[in-house]
């Protein structure tokens, strides 16, 4: 990964001097950064993040329960691709530049949980991070901190969804490999007596949203900063829409 522009100032001595870095550029330069900044923020939205992401997914909910009306594969996929409600997309050549992302979503690697259809969402939106079960995994974490720090994303939405298999397996006590036990510790850390499924992978996302500040002093200066919201949220795979937990 090439070096910021702090870490550069760092490497070669000037951090902490004083100088301010626009002393060290061309004016055309930091108007250039002024430009891309802009072109890249297009698609943000102008208020609350979260209710961005749930007014989005409302609409896509509507589009997924029509396609279930159709018993034509073709005529589903011709269906989500016609009328899925994509709000916007930067320009390619901005996003080859950099990225400027509104919202970070951790979320399970199943192949049903695609943060992009679930919240109508178009490239350089959303900072994805995905694993099996959506816990608070290390190298999850550490992502999740370059986004806040180096991009200030302003949210973290942690989310489950129904028929994890990830949170399934933490409940039964059926032989695992040691890298699988070791994914679902902290999952059956979170499970309560008597909770069905659904309530599990509720009480998983709630976890994994509270350890991200617990493990990470940098996540939680941000939240006490007033920079950054995290929040839990679960998916139903068969309605498509998304409620908060």
């Amino acid at each position: 990964m090439a070096h910021s522009r702090r870490q550069l100032l760092r490497l070669l001595g000037l951090a902490g001097t004083g100088l301010a870095l626009n002393t060290l550029r061309p004016a055309s330069a930091a108007a250039a950064d002024a430009t891309l900044s802009e072109r890249l923020s297009v698609c943000r939205p102008a208020g609350d993040p979260l209710q961005e992401l749930l007014r989005r997914n409302r609409d896509f909910s509507r589009t997924w329960q029509a396609a279930e009306r159709s018993d034509d594969p073709l005529s589903r996929a011709t269906l989500l691709h016609e009328t899925w409600p994509l709000h916007c997309q930067v320009r390619p050549d901005a996003l080859a530049a950099g990225q400027r992302p509104w919202a970070s979503v951790l979320c399970c690697a199943d192949s049903r949980v695609a943060p992009e259809w679930i919240f109508a969402c178009g490239a350089g939106e959303l900072f994805e991070v995905r694993s099996a079960g959506n816990t608070a995994f290390d190298a999850g974490v550490a992502s999740l901190e370059y986004a806040v720090a180096e991009l200030a994303v302003p949210l973290i939405l942690v989310m489950g969804h129904s028929g994890c298999g990830a949170v399934t397996a933490a409940m039964a006590s059926n032989p695992l490999t040691p890298l699988l036990e070791e994914l679902v510790t902290p999952i059956r850390a979170s499970l309560k007596p008597g909770a069905d499924l659904a309530q599990a992978v509720r009480n998983n996302a709630a976890a994994a949203a509270s350890a991200l500040p617990q493990r990470s002093a940098l996540l939680r200066q941000a939240l006490a900063d007033g920079r950054l919201h995290i929040q839990a949220a679960y998916f139903d795979i068969g309605s498509g829409e998304v409620s908060l937990v």
